[in-house]
């Protein structure tokens, strides 16, 4: 059970991470601070984790890798949205 409580934990907190750069993107329309290439590669990492957890049959790590592959893939979005407010 200890463990348990230790996978959803980590799972809630990797999940729910790129939430505060979603609501701050939308709030500024900027995404200057964010480096897509880190998007791009955490993207990647986190979809070979979903494929892993489908291998395994563990909802724990397919449940919190597809929330985070959502979040991420909104951040992908508002970055190519508001980028061009941000070039300079």
């Amino acid at each position: 059970m200890f463990w348990i409580i230790i996978g959803v934990s980590a799972a809630i907190l990797t999940t729910f991470s790129f939430v505060p750069q979603i609501a701050r993107s939308l709030r500024t329309k900027s995404v200057k601070d964010v480096s897509p290439i880190t998007l791009l590669q955490l993207s990647t990492g986190v979809f070979l984790w979903i494929i892993y957890g489908i291998y395994l049959k563990d909802p724990i790590i397919i449940t919190a890798n597809s929330v985070t592959f959502i979040t991420l893939t909104i951040v992908l979005f508002l970055y190519f949205k508001y980028r061009r407010f941000t070039a300079k």
